[in-house]
């Protein structure tokens, strides 16, 4: 159906007087910047970290989180320390039973002299298969302190600047950023619903999200959001850390960030009771769809962002939709599972059904691609002819996503 089946904006309930200090150690070096590559998978950032000189690991860089957070799969691969217990908390409505990490650091792989305490274990179980990748952890907002940190999605590149001696001299617009409790970016921005005008409020930037734009269900009903049905269709695949979350996917007018208007871009209209979407606090959460469009400078020293568009700027949110939320399971991720359907959509008129394992995609076995591939495929209004295994059944069909709001 669409690339956000995971926000992964995290909070944590650690029992006790305090959470365990999360600092850098920082070594001596040049001060020169520093540059590594990233995979962009499903919207996500990716990136190569160790835990305690293991094996290489992946790591999803999230402003939506704060500490370093490894899964429970990986801190008992790496016979992690484990003690007490931490509630993680995100979109949806429950929350996921963690542990605190004893005695185990992390750095990144091209950056190996910075490392950095890991806090918490939490299971995550959906997010591999949710992300058609294997992930081992999560690292934000702590990290991210650390540096001046340049963000350039269409380059793939993270570029580390010294805190202390970064100058910027470039043409982008620097905005100030606000910081919640729990350590996640929030800026100023106005939305404008389609017909009506523009609302200012307070957003936290979260590209752990492979949303645009997600409206909390306290300002939705406030504003009175939802109250023309025709123009949006049940979102689908959504889940963060706090379960499965439920909305509806239609459309604002704009929205202004600083001097930059982004027009018409697909939008979550959260409608859940409880976790990250239903905090009145905040209007919403702009994700990785808008944030994609710029490349960001964090300064989180200076309570600031940098923003420059890129060459992909003024692209229009036109994309196809299939009706489909997949999953990537299996060992390698390379079994997709139709996960759920959505009423009145191309994939109920091809006569897919929840469960269907894709096996094949206009002649091409989907075991030599990636759910990110397979993703951007069905997000194309072009007919696809695909192979299903509906238990002992070999089925196939024509799939032609279209534009559904």
């Amino acid at each position: 159906m669409h690339r956000a089946a995971l926000a992964l904006v995290i909070a944590l309930a650690v029992p006790g007087p305090s959470t365990r200090e999360s600092a850098f150690v920082l070594q001596p070096s040049t001060g020169a910047p520093v540059t590594i590559t990233f995979e962009l998978v499903t919207r996500h950032v990716i990136v190569h970290a160790k835990v305690n000189n293991s094996r290489p690991l992946w790591f999803v860089l999230d402003t939506g989180a704060n500490a370093a957070i490894v899964t429970m799969a990986t801190a008992t691969e790496l016979g992690l320390t484990l003690e007490g217990n931490v509630q993680g908390r995100g979109a949806g409505p429950g929350t996921q039973a963690g542990r605190r990490v004893k005695n185990a650091t992390w750095s990144l792989v091209g950056l190996e002299k910075i490392s950095q305490p890991v806090s918490l274990a939490l299971p995550m179980t959906l997010l591999p298969s949710g992300l058609g990748h294997d992930v081992d952890g999560i690292i934000g907002g702590e990290f991210i302190k650390q540096f001046v940190l340049a963000l350039d999605y269409q380059a793939r590149t993270i570029t580390f600047h010294d805190r202390k001696t970064f100058r910027y001299n470039g043409n982008g617009q620097t905005l100030p950023l606000d910081f919640t409790a729990d350590g996640h970016p929030v800026l100023k921005a106005a939305v404008t619903p389609l017909g009506g005008a523009p609302i200012e409020h307070r957003f936290m930037l979260d590209i752990g999200s492979g949303l645009a734009l997600a409206l909390h269900s306290p300002f939705v009903a406030e504003h009175n959001l939802l109250r023309e049905q025709s123009g949006t269709i049940r979102a689908i695949g959504m889940a963060g850390a706090g379960g499965v979350s439920v909305g509806r996917l239609g459309r604002v007018g704009t929205v202004q960030i600083g001097t930059f208007t982004i027009a018409n871009p697909i939008t979550l209209l959260s409608e859940d009771k409880a976790g990250a979407f239903a905090n009145a606090s905040l209007a919403g959460n702009i994700g990785a769809q808008i944030a994609s469009r710029f490349r960001m400078i964090f300064d989180y020293g200076r309570r600031s962002i940098i923003l420059e568009p890129s060459a992909t700027f003024a692209d229009p949110f036109d994309r196809a939709m299939s009706g489909i939320a997949l999953r990537g399971e299996g060992s390698d991720h390379r079994t997709f599972r139709v996960k759920e359907v959505l009423e009145n959509s191309p994939a109920t008129e091809a006569g897919l059904a929840e469960g269907d394992v894709i096996t094949s995609i206009d002649g091409v076995a989907a075991s030599t691609l990636t759910l990110t591939a397979i993703l951007e495929m069905l997000d194309k209004a072009v007919a696809r002819e695909l192979t299903l295994q509906r238990g002992e059944q070999v089925l196939k069909v024509t799939l032609t996503p279209r534009r559904l709001i």
